[in-house]
């Protein structure tokens, strides 16, 4: 099959709405899905008729309502079409009420105090600007899946796509005004679009099931380094090998199939580390896409033999996975109103949308950060392989330079397009860009979007993105209502210019995030540096955020308190869960391994005594294992201790920062002996694959 014929496959898209919908119900539909308007009951039926047709004929015999509640994956509970028919048999259905409207039990949900842990009822609503698709199984078993929002029965938000939908609605409403009050009157509805980039990690799938750590927390919670690891700088781009390659190429066609662009895919920086990037989308599709991505990841990985690692740092001293999430905003009518053109000095529009995000960016640092902040992230940000804790803003030489001199009341001039020549006749001079690339900035203006770089590659963009979204909204509305009061737009354009660069350039930092120096400088700016994950999460509930999120409908108060409550206790079950797989692989495993060994060394010590032999340096190798061992045990006794109390705290917050403090300086403290041990412990006597096994042995 054609790729071309692939791609979409298994999408109830437009393409496939235009030939199996009546004209006037297509028209219907796109109206409420381009205009958002509310969608008459008819219409639904008439669509689910034709959905049920389309699934039934590409083999599906069930459907499901699909949504993201606040565990951070998707949720699906999954009807079959039959219903009974009077003569004992069954018959096809599927009605606009089933389209339009599920009820799942909302009890083992996560809530954050929305809800009552009796109260059962949610309700899952068909969000029809996101397509449904087919989903198929290794067996071949097939389901209709519908993208869905969820919320409570009082109507509050209990998963991350309902937020994100009404940010998006906030964002084109004042971006409009600002557009309008600029003299456009073409555009009629502004998005934000996203493409994120996911990195991931590869590892066999046997040497996967022998580690539990792996298996129960995601990540190597011990592993000694390894000789080589990647500082021959030798991995990243690099050929890609046959066994990679067949897994990468199974899992375009799973993604083409469902409409996923899945654009770009190479070698990352560290061993066994690969990247994914597709085109970029409407945020709300390309959030529902990148949720299949990482779940199709995995699936098609297992079917390969592999175990496909989303966990931000899997492997201690190696480099950690990111999701660089790539936002811009386009307009109904195809601008992109993030691309500066070859003459960035003279885009008053381009420049009034770039001044939005420097404002919403320094004044909001604190939430960007805490849409970031996960047990896994706190792993990766700040380690000198991903984004510091600190927010700031990469905007590039001729940028800067550009707002600098409109804020002194200097003229500028356009420098037009540059090319580059690098002195070879045979090669094309290429085009320069506005700004070369900055890969330590965590937001970073890279061309005609601004490329956020914290998210962890095991979160859901939602959360930032609602974030960047809302942000974006505030500083659009207070611009839009300057240039409404304005009697000459192009004056007040550049005083808001010149205010935004006087209140707000502080943000601004175009060197290098991972030096000390920034470090001292970003403090002497007043920049936050939140390092850990229950400190960054308090950003969540301060009175800027409640006023932020109610005044643009995106989130409530009562709703940000619950995110609050659920993200701060998943850190602590998180660590919680580690500490206990530490406990039981160090008891089960590596105690008993380190004893083997000690009784082997003793024995040989003995045996070459008695013969007079070199017992000098078993009797060497003894007494370091013995020292290690002692520690060992030591602070394997302090760990467990720590997780009692931590266990017995009562107050979530509190019980959140007991894990940070004691039980992970604990775990940590343990670390460092197991992986003494495993170097002194012979390698077929060690019970678990080593750094070595499991990053090269591909």
């Amino acid at each position: 099959m054609e790729l071309t014929e692939v791609f979409g496959s298994n999408v109830f898209n437009d393409k496939v709405m235009k030939q199996r919908l009546p004209k006037e119900v297509y028209k219907a539909l796109r109206k409420t899905i381009q205009q958002g308007t509310p969608l008459r009951p008819d219409v639904a039926d008439v669509v689910a008729n034709a959905m049920k047709d389309w699934a039934i004929e590409k083999g599906a015999t069930h459907y499901t309502h699909w949504f993201q509640p606040l565990t951070g994956i998707t949720a699906e509970k999954h009807d079959s079409f039959i219903s009974p028919a009077p003569d004992g048999s069954v018959i096809m259905e599927f009605s606009g009420k089933q389209l339009v409207q599920g009820e799942p039990d909302a009890s083992s949900f996560p809530s954050g105090g929305l809800r009552a842990t009796f109260e059962a009822r949610g309700y899952t609503a068909w969000d029809c600007t996101s397509p449904a698709f087919l989903k198929e199984d290794q067996s071949g078993n097939v389901t209709l899946t519908i993208p869905t929002a969820f919320y409570s029965y009082r109507g509050e938000a209990l998963d991350k796509k309902t937020p994100l939908l009404r940010s998006m609605k906030a964002l084109s409403r004042q971006a409009l005004r600002v557009l309008k009050a600029m003299g456009n009157t073409t555009s009629t509805n502004v998005t934000s679009t996203v493409g994120p980039e996911q990195e991931y990690f590869l590892v066999d799938k046997k040497l996967f099931m022998e580690r539990l750590d792996l298996l129960l927390a995601g990540r190597t919670i011990f592993g000694a380094p390894p000789p080589k690891g990647q500082e021959l700088e030798d991995q990243y781009f690099g050929a890609i090998k046959d066994r990679v390659s067949d897994y990468m190429h199974d899992l375009d066609v799973e993604l083409w199939k469902m409409g996923i662009t899945s654009k770009t895919k190479h070698n990352e920086v560290a061993p066994a580390q690969y990247e994914m990037a597709p085109i970029f989308d409407t945020t709300n599709i390309a959030t529902d896409h990148n949720q299949l991505v990482m779940e199709t990841m995995q699936k098609v990985a297992f079917r390969n033999d592999l175990v496909c690692l989303l966990h931000e740092k899997p492997y201690a001293g190696i480099n950690g996975s990111g999701k660089h999430n790539n936002w811009s905003l386009s307009t109904s009518d195809g601008q992109n109103l993030l691309e500066p053109g070859h003459t960035p000095s003279e885009n008053v529009q381009f420049l009034l949308f770039l001044c939005a995000m420097i404002k919403a960016v320094d004044t909001h640092a604190d939430i960007l950060r805490a849409t970031c902040a996960t047990a896994g992230n706190d792993h990766r940000l700040g380690a000198n392989e991903a984004p510091p804790a600190i927010v700031s803003i990469f905007m590039g030489e001729e940028l800067t330079e550009v707002i600098e001199k409109i804020a002194r009341g200097e003229k500028t001039s356009a420098r037009g397009e540059q090319l580059i020549n690098v002195g070879v006749d045979t090669l094309p001079m290429i085009p320069r860009d506005n700004t070369d690339r900055n890969r330590t900035s965590p937001f970073a203006f890279t061309g005609n979007k601004f490329e956020f770089r914290m998210v962890g590659s095991a979160q859901s963009i939602a959360g930032s993105n609602v974030a960047l979204n809302t942000i974006a909204t505030e500083a659009l509305d207070e611009i839009a209502t300057r240039l409404e009061k304005a009697g000459d737009k192009n004056a007040e354009a550049a005083a808001i210019i010149k205010d935004t660069w006087k209140k707000h350039s502080r943000i601004i930092f175009n060197g290098n995030n991972y030096s000390e120096e920034w470090v001292a400088e970003a403090e002497k700016r007043g920049l936050p540096n939140v390092a850990n994950t229950v400190d960054a999460l308090k950003a969540f509930v301060t009175e800027k955020a409640f006023k932020l999120f109610e005044k643009y409908d995106v989130l409530s108060r009562k709703e940000l308190h619950s995110r609050y409550d659920i993200y701060v206790e998943a850190y602590a079950k998180q660590i919680n869960i580690e500490a206990r797989v530490a406990i039981d692989m160090v008891r089960r495993q590596f105690i008993p391994a380190a004893l083997e060994y000690a009784t082997f060394l003793a024995d040989s010590i003995d045996d070459l005594k008695s013969v007079k032999g070199p017992a000098a340096v078993p009797e060497d190798i003894l007494k370091k294992v013995g020292t290690v061992l002692n520690s060992a045990y030591k602070n394997l006794g302090r760990l467990e201790t720590a997780v009692e109390k931590a266990q017995a705290v009562s107050t979530t917050v509190k019980q959140a920062e007991s894990y940070r403090d004691k039980v992970f300086t604990a775990l940590q403290a343990l670390r460092g002996d197991i992986d003494s041990l495993e170097m002194l412990v012979p390698a077929d006597t060690w019970p678990v694959p080593t750094y070595a096994d499991l990053l090269f042995k591909l």
